[in-house]
């Protein structure tokens, strides 16, 4: 199963979208700022989000998830 690391914005700035998908942590980084999120990477990192965990500050709630494919679903048709 993979995971997805869901970043939803709470404060108002230059971002248009309010909520963005991440495969990683490190992906994260990579569109937002520390700035954007209001935590560092190596916060996140440390923050226990593993376990369906989530973290919330003053910009975004930020969780990790498993997302479910839909292998099988054929199987069912």
């Amino acid at each position: 199963m993979a995971k997805v690391i869901h970043v939803h914005l709470v404060g108002r700035g230059r971002m248009e979208r309010k909520d963005y998908y991440f495969s990683s942590i490190t992906a994260v980084y990579s569109v937002l700022t520390a700035e954007d999120v209001g935590a560092t990477k190596n916060y996140l990192l440390h923050a226990g989000l593993s376990g369906n965990g989530s973290v919330a500050t003053k910009k975004a709630i930020i969780k990790q998830s498993t997302l479910i494919t839909g292998k099988g679903i054929e199987e069912e048709e």
